[in-house]
């Protein structure tokens, strides 16, 4: 397997990515600039690193890179976040002021994802049943600079979609509980395949979970994510709850020059991201971006992609715009 690179987030929160990497080299890093290509990224080593060629704030370094006692970790100006796990907030895009619920939020990196994309406008509320790993997040959250979000230790499915606090989410972000068979660098002892019987069971709770996502009202786009190499707690999850849906909601391309897709034998493989380690240099994930379809509804599915192009020029704030990346100056990292 291809070694994932140490990717870093620069937390636009509290800084901006030319601060980060201006600190970084004076730490003695070198930086390359851009990247053109994910074999650029491979080929990094030493303290050599560069900017992401697909996500906007997102730095990379040579894999053994260890940043956990640095300044800007500690202090949160950057987040230790996989670039795969990056994707779903990146791709949920929620304008600044929305309301969005993040389903199964500990610990925290998409959800602090989340607020930087919405400037810490708008209200998040973040669900998990782990009462430890949501006071871990509590922490971080507080340490990467995020107000205007609501934890509850709740199982996502027994949140009422009637209940009025949530009339106004429009954004839902589904990352739950899943095999973790796409995750590598876990440690020395790789972990045993999953049984048939425990991924049906994974696949059941994830059904129920994207149905249940679906049902509240004012919805209208949610990312439905695993680190899952599984077809059957991916695709076929996907498939059964649009089936049941009807045609309420649709799947749209978020990202057309990404290049990994969905299984072929899929319906809607092509509007589906996969990542892996051999193809994108990332941990495995998959993503699905699902829209309410409406007469009129805002079309949102290539707008990240011209953020991926060029950056610094993505001024768009209308739903589903990458957020803008124009330089700030907020606590000048010294």
């Amino acid at each position: 397997a291809s070694q994932v690179p140490r990717y870093v987030r620069v937390n636009a929160l509290k800084t901006c990515v030319d601060d980060v990497i201006d600190f970084f080299k004076r730490q003695g890093y070198s930086y390359l600039g851009k990247a053109g290509s994910v074999e650029e990224l491979r080929a990094l080593s030493g303290k050599k690193f560069m900017l992401d060629l697909h996500l906007p704030e997102l730095l990379v370094f040579p894999a053994q890179t260890d940043f956990h006692d640095n300044f800007l970790y500690t202090s949160g100006h950057i987040i230790l976040q996989d670039k795969a796990s990056c994707l779903p907030a990146f791709l949920l895009a929620p304008a600044a002021g929305s309301h969005v619920i993040d389903a199964c939020a500990a610990p925290g990196n998409k959800t602090s994802h989340l607020a930087a994309i919405m400037k810490n406008k708008g209200q998040i509320f973040a669900f998990d049943v782990d009462t430890k790993r949501l006071a871990t997040m509590n922490t971080m959250l507080m340490r990467a600079g995020v107000t205007g979000f609501q934890l509850a230790q709740q199982d996502f499915l027994t949140v009422d979609p009637g209940d009025p606090k949530y009339s106004k989410v429009t954004y839902i972000l589904l990352d739950p509980s899943c095999s973790g068979s796409g995750m590598v660098n876990r440690g020395p002892v790789q972990e045993a395949a999953p049984s048939a019987e425990r991924l049906q069971a994974l696949a059941g709770f994830q059904r129920k979970a994207l149905s249940h996502a679906l049902s509240f009202p004012a919805l209208q786009r949610l990312v439905y994510s695993t680190c899952s190499l599984h077809r059957q707690e991916n695709e076929d999850v996907v498939q059964a709850v649009l089936q049941e849906r009807g045609s309420a909601f649709r799947l749209v391309d978020p990202f057309p020059s990404w290049p990994c897709r969905g299984l072929a034998d899929f319906p809607g493989a092509e509007s589906c991201l996969r990542a892996s380690p051999a193809d994108t240099l990332t941990q495995g994930f998959f993503v699905a971006v699902l829209e309410r379809c409406e007469e009129g509804a805002a079309d949102h599915s290539s707008l990240p992609a011209a953020a991926e192009e060029n950056p610094q020029q993505a001024e768009g704030r209308e739903q589903g715009a990458a957020p803008k990346k124009r330089k700030r100056k907020k606590q000048r990292v010294k």
